[in-house]
């Protein structure tokens, strides 16, 4: 004989069933796995910097064959914006292998687990103290011995990666990064990548002397999107007039103007032709 369910627990169970199925969709949602996305497979783990006092997620790409070659040394490039410029950029890598027969490289990912202001903090990261002591801005002293007492030594004791080709990019507020490390420890990076930089504030402080190099091959890739905001774009304009005429760098400087390019969206055009110089691989 059928029975009739009452209403009310009609009702209940319904929300007992579909609360779970939700709680399941979304405890899978937490744990996605990127190793399904094989362009950028590899690696990640939370740092927590003693420096900065902060933690910082890393993701790591491989190269295809990593596991294969045992002994295998592949340049790393070290990626600012990892939150949002990982997936872009460490994807894109494994074109730039087959297009432009760039070596496979592993790729880092540096990212702050959010764009909630809270907790990204890349505005003081990726700044120096402003003249009226804004405390928003400053961190880039710390951050920069992040990267070379903490970070660095972690991953490149973990993976496979060759010391001496050791690259870094950036965009906008990383792209002044990238800057001031080019002139506060030249020999850190190899190959430094700085894609519409900012260059304020201390707008000065990259027109002055650079610390002292050992090294005699190291690469500045600065590039400039023609519909760049007005005012950093002719920021960069002026600062290639002034560093394109001096002798004694401790770099090689490379400039570019991405036609057409903006603000944000060209940083696979900045990443492709910065590349290409640091590994001569450019077709002209």
């Amino acid at each position: 004989m059928l029975r009739v369910i009452p209403k009310q627990l009609f009702i209940l169970i319904t929300v007992l069933f579909v609360s779970s199925v939700t709680a399941e969709i979304g405890q899978d949602n937490q744990n996605i796995p990127l190793n399904y996305l094989p362009a950028i497979k590899g690696d990640y783990f939370k740092l927590d910097s003693r420096v900065i006092g902060r933690a910082f997620h890393i993701y790591i790409r491989l190269p295809e064959n990593y596991q294969k070659a045992q002994a295998t040394q592949y340049p790393i490039a070290y990626l600012l914006d990892g939150d949002s410029l990982f997936p872009i950029l460490a994807a894109n890598h494994l074109f730039l292998t087959y297009d432009d027969k760039l070596p496979e490289s592993i790729v880092v990912g540096i990212s702050y687990g959010s764009f909630d202001p809270k907790i990204n903090k890349r505005g003081f990261d990726f700044s120096t103290h402003s003249s009226n002591s804004d405390k928003d801005l400053g961190g880039a002293k710390d951050f920069l011995t992040f990267l070379k007492t903490e970070l660095i030594p972690l991953v490149e004791q973990k993976y496979k990666a060759d010391k001496n080709k050791r690259i870094i990019f950036g965009q906008s507020r990383g792209g002044y990064m990238v800057l001031y490390s080019a002139f506060s420890d030249p020999d850190l990076f190899w190959g430094r990548i700085a894609s519409n930089p900012t260059f304020m504030p201390n707008k000065e402080q990259f027109y002055g002397t650079p610390a002292k190099s050992e090294r005699k091959d190291l690469h500045l890739v600065v590039s400039s999107g023609s519909h760049d905001y007005p005012t950093l774009r002719q920021a960069a304009l002026d600062w290639h007039s002034s560093w394109g005429q001096r002798a004694n760098t401790p770099w090689d400087i490379h400039f570019k103007t991405i036609e057409n390019g903006t603000h944000s969206a060209n940083s696979l055009d900045s990443y492709r032709f910065g590349m290409n110089v640091i590994f001569g691989t450019r077709q002209d």
